[in-house]
């Protein structure tokens, strides 16, 4: 008899792999039938990045993007990345001074990565030359209201002096022939 007590008093032994699973089927039931598993987020949809991935960290790149995380990478991996889309980004300024602010801010971070040696691959992005980068700038600009608004005549009182096209060869370096395809 003392044996019938010690097994009512000491939790059940999971010896086998049939009582775990039974241990967790019935945990389960009884959460549905309490109802824990009602109104989740995501309820009926289907799970994303389960399948297909060879990524171990699909989780966690899944979860930066949903949660609109960045600037996680290194900052020669950052100034790269943000090198190579820098003219779009300068392009959507409407002032120059927004313009000359924002390619100070960038060389300043560039500088700050090349003299920061603690961590990290070797930075490879040069600063950029303000002054032809805002004649750069200009030069698209320029170039897209002439695209955008038909060409107006050299008398005209309604033409502004900054709307005549500028030589590309007399300001700054010409575009690089890759983004001569992009449009």
């Amino acid at each position: 008899m003392s044996d019938d007590t010690d097994d009512a008093q000491s939790p059940r032994r999971l010896n086998s792999l049939e009582d775990r699973n039974a241990v967790v089927e019935s945990a389960l039931d009884r959460a549905i039938k309490r109802g824990d598993f009602d109104d989740l987020p995501g309820l009926g949809k289907p799970l994303t990045g389960l399948h297909g991935s060879s990524d171990p960290d699909w989780w966690i790149k899944q979860k930066m993007d949903s949660e609109g995380i960045n600037g996680v990478a290194p900052a020669a991996f950052q100034l790269r990345k943000e090198n190579a889309v820098l003219e779009d980004t300068v392009d959507a300024f409407t002032e120059e001074s927004d313009v000359r602010d924002y390619l100070a801010g960038f060389n300043a971070r560039v500088r700050e990565a090349v003299m920061d040696l603690r961590e990290g691959p070797p930075v490879f992005t040069p600063p950029r030359d303000v002054e032809k980068e805002v004649a750069a700038w200009r030069r698209r600009r320029n170039a897209k209201k002439n695209d955008s608004v038909t060409e107006a005549e050299p008398g005209d009182p309604e033409a502004e002096p900054g709307d005549q096209p500028v030589d590309p060869e007399s300001v700054g370096s010409p575009r690089r022939w890759w983004h001569r395809f992009r449009r």
